[in-house]
């Protein structure tokens, strides 16, 4: 199967859990808790020269191949194409903007699912054709963006192990898990896992497998199950994982779970950033773009 250049980042979101107060804020300065209460959190200045988070995924990303990248925003979202819209593109790569509207009747963004349908319908090609998908504050690897770029798969994403995430457990407790076949198709995921209930879900090695939100599809098969999304009846969103759901419910079989075993730096809450800063300080250094 011949591999794909397309790229969709998601970043539109309110960064709600960013905006609160953190429990080492006073290790933080004016700027940076400043920056994570007024920005996307993928906008908020960790690496070299205040350059964000979003820099080192592009990065990855563009190491790994990808040359067109569509960043899905707010309507708010006009720093994102102070970053990453001019003329001449960003380091070589092609970047255009998606708006993700937020319905009249509600405060916050509908979710990923209406994210990535909105992304579909500003820009129609993408409903032709297969691209990935990540977020725009998860550190993936290039080896992550290569082995999704080029599978054979119709469709799949990252199953990481869950014991190589650096992350404490109960941070751990709340990441979404997956359920795939003995071939390794994907036949569930599974938010906020009862603890009782969480080893049922091994896989044929004995781990257990988690989703980070990263995924190549084939737009063609997905978008009618994101334009008709049911909004999940706790978090009141409309999310990428019950229409990806709904999909296999028509192609059983079609996504494919890749595992890896590595860390994923995750930038979701203000007791992040530190530690992202010193992750990015001491494997990125310098980009070689």
């Amino acid at each position: 199967m011949s591999s794909l250049n397309s790229l969709v980042v998601l970043a539109g979101g309110a960064s709600s859990r960013m905006k609160k107060n953190a429990s080492n804020q006073s290790i933080l300065s004016a700027e940076e808790i400043q920056q994570a209460n007024e920005r996307s959190k993928g906008l908020i200045g960790l690496g070299g020269n205040g350059r964000p988070m979003l820099d080192y995924v592009l990065y990855n990303a563009k190491r790994a191949g990808y040359e067109k990248i569509y960043i899905v925003i707010g309507e708010q979202g006009e720093l994102f194409r102070d970053f990453y819209g001019g003329s001449n593109g960003f380091h070589g790569l092609e970047v255009v903007f998606a708006i993700q509207r937020v319905p009249s009747e509600r405060e916050k963004p509908f979710g990923t699912a209406d994210a990535l349908c909105q992304a579909m319908e500003q820009y129609p090609e993408l409903q032709e054709k297969r691209f990935t998908v990540c977020n725009s504050d998860n550190l993936y690897s290039v080896e992550a963006f290569d082995l999704l770029r080029n599978t054979e798969s119709p469709q799949a994403l990252i199953t990481y192990d869950r014991d190589a995430l650096e992350f404490d457990s109960e941070r751990i407790s709340r990441f979404a898990l997956v359920k795939m076949d003995d071939w390794n198709n994907l036949i569930d995921i599974i938010e906020k896992p009862k603890l009782d209930e969480v080893g049922k879900y091994r896989d044929t090695k004995g781990k257990l497998r988690v989703s980070m939100n990263i995924f190549t599809f084939d737009g063609k098969k997905l978008f009618p199950y994101l334009k008709h999304c049911p909004v999940h009846p706790v978090r009141l969103e409309k999310e990428l994982s019950t229409a990806l759901l709904g999909m296999l419910g028509k192609f059983s079989g079609d996504m494919k779970g890749i595992p890896m075993a590595e860390h994923v730096p995750d930038l979701t809450a203000k007791n992040d950033i530190v530690e992202v800063k010193k992750y990015l300080k001491e494997h990125y250094s310098t980009l070689e773009w």
